[in-house]
């Protein structure tokens, strides 16, 4: 499987796990759903699909907790700002175009492009190889 391929695979491992989180607090908790369910959600996508960029994407090793602090940290920073990159596009499609397609075509297109953006931030500044 190439690189893009499973990077692709994996973005729709964590949506999915982050869809099921989602459902399951929304069916379990008895107070304060919502806010559970998305912040749940958003845990365990955040976490799966962390784990599975750091193995199978650009293959990084362990190395200290200071060194895994840091990356955790960078990853979550760049899966911040990206969201707010797929955000943006979606908001600003159906402001302008205020229909469903308009607001559709704008998740996927912030969305594809905040995956690239993402990629290459993950690339250039978290999973980077150590230099001496």
């Amino acid at each position: 499987m190439t690189m893009a391929v499973r990077y692709v695979f994996f973005a729709v491992i964590s949506v999915l796990v982050n869809l099921a989180t989602q459902e399951g607090i929304m069916k379990l908790a008895p107070v304060h759903a919502l806010a559970l369910s998305i912040l749940g959600g958003t845990a365990t996508g955040f976490a799966v699909k962390y784990v599975l960029d750091k193995k199978w994407i650009f293959l990084d090793g362990y190395t200290s907790h200071g060194d895994e602090f840091r990356k955790v940290s960078l990853y979550a920073l760049f899966s911040v700002v990206t969201t707010l990159v797929f955000w943006t596009f979606e908001l600003a499609f159906w402001t302008i175009w205020q229909s469903d397609i308009a607001k559709y075509t704008g998740a996927a297109l912030g969305l594809s492009l905040g995956y690239m953006a993402k990629y290459a931030l993950d690339r250039r500044f978290v999973f980077r190889p150590e230099r001496v």
